[in-house]
């Protein structure tokens, strides 16, 4: 006998997945809040036509049409970046969480300078560990689709990191006097 799934069992349990596809893809904290309550609402409202598999693909592809939905197919952020790892670190020392905040920073200055379709699958795949088949189920693409975007992500994410190590490091040195 099959047992039927709950909207608790299938939903709830991705709810911290869903705020963090959010937050990668709006420009504030708040936003992201209204898109996860938005489509959990929807998900809600049409759980009936849930047919089971994976739940998390089917919400987060449910939150990512809502943010689509209010923002339109082009999202930007142009907020403050949300700092997941800054905000579940542990309280080390001074130093360590400088080094930390430092390192969290830059990568995140690095992925807001990558197209929405790049953060999008680097969200889903690196920091949610959906398998290449969620992602593709998530977004409704085919999985070559996604392996072939990874790769273009994660090699624009290099260049985009090596640009913003390069800036930093121009700041860090500032101007150099010739002394003559």
């Amino acid at each position: 006998m099959d047992s039927v799934l709950s909207f608790e069992e299938v939903v709830v349990p991705h709810l911290n997945a869903a705020y963090r596809l959010a937050r990668s893809l709006t420009e504030t904290e708040d936003d992201a809040q209204d898109i996860v309550q938005e489509a959990a609402l929807r998900a809600f409202r049409y759980f009936r036509t849930f047919s089971g598999g994976n739940g998390r693909a089917w919400f987060l592809r449910i939150v990512r049409h809502t943010c689509y939905d209010r923002y339109g197919h082009d999202v930007k952020r142009t907020g403050d970046a949300f700092d997941e790892e800054k905000h579940a670190a542990p309280q080390l020392t001074p130093e360590i969480l400088l080094l930390h905040e430092e390192n969290v920073s830059l990568v995140e200055d690095a992925m807001n300078e990558l197209p929405t379709r790049f953060r999008e699958l680097l969200v889903l795949r690196e920091l949610e560990g959906l398998s290449y088949q969620e992602v593709a189920d998530a977004l409704r693409i085919p999985i070559g689709t996604v392996m072939s975007g990874l790769s273009r992500a994660r090699r624009a994410l290099r260049r985009a990191l090596t640009a913003e190590l390069d800036r930093q490091s121009s700041f860090a040195c500032g101007p150099r006097l010739s002394i003559t």
